[in-house]
């Protein structure tokens, strides 16, 4: 390399001998490697979006989660969606800071005149804001969620949509409590608290989504008939009423508008009752539905 520009001292180019004529081209590749590897972070995929609140008239900023940037990698039996980076159902509720109003983005502009009335009697003049951080954590989307909830109580709005609430707020417990897992010395007196209100929250999920097959039509929440019907019947189970689990499942499974892929799912759920009642058959448990 040393030599490769000898005999133009001539022409008077002097002290080259040093020149890499690839310079530019192992740069570009180092750039190159470096984008490749670089790791995108949560904050790399939230953007603010600005909303008019329907109750106070505020126009606000809220963290929105950019379409389509999160990896799913699985999917729950009770169908909570596990991400790579970001989790986008941790910023799904639109909270109004200045009135306390919150819900779920696709019914936050859902509110009669009634309801709205309702919440500004009943949330605003009780609700004292306060600033949230760019990017939540579990615990932040924990409170927002249950602020959403109450809100939903106070609207008097269908029982899917409660239940739908309750049932991602558990989701929420679990998402808290694994990531408590990676830490190097857990606590284990959080994670068996994010378990019991897990399990309430699954509960109350249960109990809103049978009030919602018996008295809503469908889809509810995005959800068709079968899929809800599959939802109660993994709740059931994790509820410890396996008979009313077997009974939910087996409605989906021989159903004719279900699709192959849900009924796999539900074969997989009888398939889990069948092992528990024989773990509660070895062990003497009797299990109340």
């Amino acid at each position: 390399m040393s030599d490769i520009f000898s005999g133009l001292e001539k022409l008077g180019f002097n002290n080259i001998e040093a020149m890499d004529i690839f310079e530019d081209e192992k740069k570009k590749r180092a750039k190159m490697k470096i984008k490749k590897t670089s790791k995108i972070s949560a904050k790399d995929l939230l953007y603010d979006r600005k909303v008019l609140c329907p109750v106070c008239g505020e126009k606000f900023i809220t963290r929105t989660v950019r379409a389509g940037k999160a990896k799913l990698l699985s999917i729950d039996t009770d169908l909570r969606p596990k991400y790579d980076i970001i989790t986008p159902y941790v910023y799904d509720v639109i909270l109004c800071n200045c009135c306390g109003y919150a819900a779920l983005s696709k019914f936050f502009k859902k509110i009669t005149v009634t309801q709205a009335d309702w919440i500004r009697k009943q949330i605003s003049n009780t609700y004292r804001g306060r600033e949230y951080p760019a990017e939540y954590t579990y615990e932040v989307a924990i409170e927002r969620y249950k602020l959403a909830l109450l809100n939903a109580v106070v609207k008097k709005v269908k029982a899917s949509e409660k239940a739908y609430i309750c049932l991602k707020i558990a989701w929420l417990y679990r998402c808290y409590s694994e990531e408590l897992l990676q830490n190097e010395n857990p606590s284990d007196e959080l994670i068996e608290e994010n378990h019991k209100y897990e399990m309430i929250f699954i509960e109350k999920a249960y109990e809103g989504f049978i009030n919602t097959y018996e008295n809503e039509d469908f889809p509810v929440c995005g959800m068709q008939e079968m899929t809800v019907m599959y939802l109660m019947g993994d709740l059931a189970r994790k509820l410890g009423k396996l008979d009313e689990s077997t009974k939910w499942v087996s409605k989906v499974i021989v159903s004719r508008t279900a699709n192959e892929r849900l009924k796999d799912k539900a074969r997989n759920i009888k398939n889990l009752v069948k092992q528990q009642k024989r773990i509660n058959a070895r062990n003497n448990i009797e299990v109340d539905d």
